[in-house]
């Protein structure tokens, strides 16, 4: 499955990346993630006036003094339509995402779940959604952009009792539906 989508990755980055037009490429990195300790870094490429297609990747590597975990990688390619014209103002778009995850452990803060915190999980998600955002010219080649979505993911994981030993607890999946993408994002575009 995942060497089927990394297939379909670079054919469509080969179909689409010597159409798209040189002055309008922006790269972006989501101020959110920065925030995580998360290394992200998009690409999100001019296709016609009103066109674009985001390519965000993100990677967090770290396993925390504690026995924390939030490791995971993940791709969340979109098209988006914008109403004015790319780069500038408001935007709907259609996403997919994928992404391989490791994660248990948290801290006992008031909003992370018991589940979280004491049990760790260890999969993939796979899924897809809608989503709107808006982007603000800063300067001339720089700007920030919110977006928020919403959609569907696959989440298949096995549960172990700990962050650091243990035998799998069991095997599962879910089906998410509610936020599948969220974003304040930096932007440098490049002609």
């Amino acid at each position: 499955m995942k060497k089927i989508q990394l297939i379909l990755i670079v054919l469509l980055a080969c179909c689409v990346l010597p159409k798209v037009q040189a002055q309008k490429i922006g790269i972006k990195s989501n101020l959110l993630y920065d925030a995580t300790t998360t290394f992200n870094l998009g690409l999100e490429l001019g296709l016609a006036r009103k066109w674009t297609l985001d390519i965000p990747v993100n990677y967090n590597p770290w396993k925390f003094s504690d026995g924390a975990r939030l490791r995971h990688w993940g791709i969340q390619p979109e098209i988006r339509y914008w109403f004015c014209e790319r780069f500038r103002r408001t935007f709907v778009g259609l996403h997919g995402h994928y992404a391989d995850f490791n994660v248990g452990g948290f801290p006992d803060w008031s909003f992370i779940s018991k589940n979280m915190q004491e049990n760790r999980y260890e999969g993939h998600l796979y899924g897809a959604g809608v989503s709107v955002g808006h982007a603000w010219i800063l300067k001339k080649r720089w700007g920030i952009e919110a977006t928020v979505g919403f959609g569907y993911a696959r989440i298949v994981y096995d549960k172990y009792p700990c962050t650091e030993c243990g035998s799998m607890i069991k095997s599962s999946n879910k089906d998410y539906f509610g936020p599948t993408k969220v974003g304040i994002s930096l932007i440098y575009l490049i002609k």
